[in-house]
């Protein structure tokens, strides 16, 4: 069985066992590295964290950046790597299919797929197209020659569509089209995360660190969530930091931000070691 295949199995696994597990999200190999050196089980890329890397706003990083930042992740960690594949990089099934083989390709073990269209008129794609989108995802990924975990998203929280029972809806869809996760990032309290575990049988993801209400894991987990990761917020947290830092250095005169930083020592050695 190849490395990749392990990994695989061992995210799926991941789904199954009881109780929640944590899937924190690095935006480059070093942080995936800090990760993984801290114990997590699985990591999963950031297209946020991905974007403001490039000095850009989330959502305008390519496919083949995103391809590329998730393959130098998956090289930098010996750990199951799911990504943020966004929309799929096309508004066609055929496009979303293409986007999880090239996926699995970069040594990925699973990935998702939202029904944001990326079109501010019209922000989210009608339901039959975004199913559509979501089958062909998962086609894709049973052609795989591993078992590929594919997630899917409805994002009307996130696009000004607070509809709860069309969220539902929509994962509902997903879950017939065959998605392995549930994913509907921006629900705006425990009773409506409760309501959405509730609806369906596959496993739910609920990302924390958003606006809004904060909820532990032991919390999440009791409303039937099984995975929760945290989106682009550890990246905004390492650049609300450098903002600190520069605030303090412009403002002040002072450098008393460096008492917080990782000795050199203790980082290079944990970016030394062989993440295999």
């Amino acid at each position: 069985m190849s490395d990749q295949a392990s990994k695989a199995l061992a995210f799926r696994a991941l789904h199954t066992r009881s109780g929640a597990f944590l899937i924190p999200n690095p935006w480059d190999a070093g942080t995936a590295k800090i990760l993984t050196h801290l114990g997590f089980e699985a990591l999963a890329t950031t297209s946020a964290g991905l974007a403001f890397a490039l000095g850009r706003n989330d959502g305008a990083a390519s496919r083949e950046e995103t391809l590329a930042n998730a393959r130098a992740i998956v090289q930098a960690t010996h750990l199951p790597v799911s990504a943020d594949l966004e929309n799929g990089f096309g508004h066609s099934p055929d496009k979303v299919a293409e986007t999880i083989q090239l996926a699995a390709s970069a040594g990925l073990v699973g990935g998702s797929i939202e029904d944001a269209s990326g079109d501010r008129d019209k922000p989210i794609y009608d339901l039959n197209l975004a199913a559509e989108r979501i089958s062909a995802a998962v086609e894709a990924a049973c052609a795989q020659n591993i078992h590929f975990t594919l997630t899917a998203r409805a994002e009307n929280f996130l696009h000004g569509r607070p509809d709860l029972d069309d969220t539902i809806e929509r994962l509902q869809a997903f879950e017939r089209a065959g998605a392995d996760v549930l994913y509907a990032p921006g629900l705006p309290s425990l009773d409506a995360i409760r309501e959405v575990c509730s609806a369906v049988s596959r496993p739910v993801n609920v990302v924390a660190g958003l606006s809004g209400p904060v909820f532990s894991l032991k919390q999440l987990e009791d409303a039937g969530v099984k995975r929760v990761s945290v989106g682009s917020s550890l990246s905004r947290l390492a650049l609300a930091a450098v903002a600190g830092a520069a605030r303090e250095m412009r403002n002040f005169g002072t450098f008393d931000f460096a008492r917080d930083a990782f000795p050199s020592a203790e980082i290079n050695k944990l970016m030394k070691e062989n993440p295999r």
